[in-house]
């Protein structure tokens, strides 16, 4: 009896211990519950944070792509165009020694290009410039490239000096040539028929064969006598036999006369440029009729004046 009474008093006594284990329980799960949840939300809000930081990190990477895309894109126009102008002007170059070339050898004047710096121009811009049609952007060449294509401005510059430089002799060769043109008779003197040729013949007054000087042109009194060369007149006035005569002085060693003039519009000392009028015809001195008497010298020796007729 007393065993039952021990067993049935230990029972009670254990109750209220297990219930307030049980309240414990209960008590703590929403307490757990609500770190997890906190935690949770900690994690995942640092997540967004993350994320949002690396979207607008990727958003500020893809807009310094696109800057740097447009900045090379500019560049290779830039290269482009400077490309364009390289060759062009490269291809002047070599046009104008071509055409420096041509104006030597029309002239007779030493072409005196076996050192020209132009042999070497043409065909040797930068094979770096390939990559410009490339899809590729290799933004680390166009260093490298912009260098090729500074030598190549230097080589050019250097050669566009040169070609001046030929060009000045050119000019100078051009312009003592211009001059020793201008002093070479080279039109008719006058208007008329040729009644006697240069060279041997029978003399109209002595019946003698004799040199005949010059040619004759047949005409009308007070017909136009020009000029041919531009000159200057060393004499202006009557030689014997010859009438009244202008004698112009060309320089280079070439002497024109003009003989069996009615009048002179030119005295000695004055500057003739050439196709201008220095006189009319006439028959003064020894002379079958009108005429002018025309002859030229070259270094003092008389020589056929029609070889100097080009018009």
């Amino acid at each position: 009896m007393s065993r039952k009474i021990a067993t049935m008093t230990r029972r009670t006594s254990e109750i209220p211990v297990l219930e307030s284990v049980s309240s414990d329980k209960s008590l703590l799960r929403p307490v757990i519950t609500a770190v997890i949840a906190v935690g949770l939300l900690g994690v995942i809000g640092y997540g967004y944070h993350g994320l949002r930081q690396s979207i607008v990190a990727n958003g500020e990477m893809a807009k310094t792509i696109i800057r740097q895309n447009e900045e090379i894109a500019q560049q290779r126009s830039q290269i482009k165009s400077f490309t364009s102008k390289i060759r062009s002007l490269e291809d002047r170059l070599v046009e104008l020694n071509a055409f420096e070339e041509k104006i030597r050898v029309l002239i007779n004047l030493d072409a005196g290009n076996e050192h020209s710096e132009l042999n070497g121009v043409g065909g040797a811009m930068p094979d770096d410039l390939d990559f410009l049609d490339s899809k590729l952007e290799p933004r680390q060449g166009h260093g490298a490239l912009l260098e090729d294509m500074g030598n190549h401005v230097n080589e050019l510059s250097s050669a566009a000096r040169f070609q001046e430089e030929r060009f000045g002799t050119l000019m100078g060769a051009l312009k003592d040539r211009r001059n020793f043109l201008d002093a070479t008779p080279s039109i008719r003197p006058t208007s008329g028929w040729l009644s006697s040729r240069f060279g041997y013949r029978i003399s109209p007054f002595t019946g003698r064969r004799e040199l005949h000087k010059g040619i004759d042109i047949a005409n009308r009194k007070g017909t136009d006598i020009l000029a041919t060369a531009d000159g200057v007149v060393s004499f202006s006035g009557k030689n014997g036999s010859m009438g009244r005569m202008i004698v112009i002085d060309h320089g280079h060693g070439i002497i024109t006369r003009f003989a069996h003039l009615d009048s002179s519009l030119k005295k000695k000392g004055d500057s003739v440029k050439r196709g201008e009028i220095i006189a009319k015809m006439g028959n003064s001195g020894r002379s079958t009729g009108p005429h002018l008497h025309y002859e030229v010298h070259r270094n003092g020796v008389p020589v056929n004046p029609a070889n100097f007729i080009l018009d």
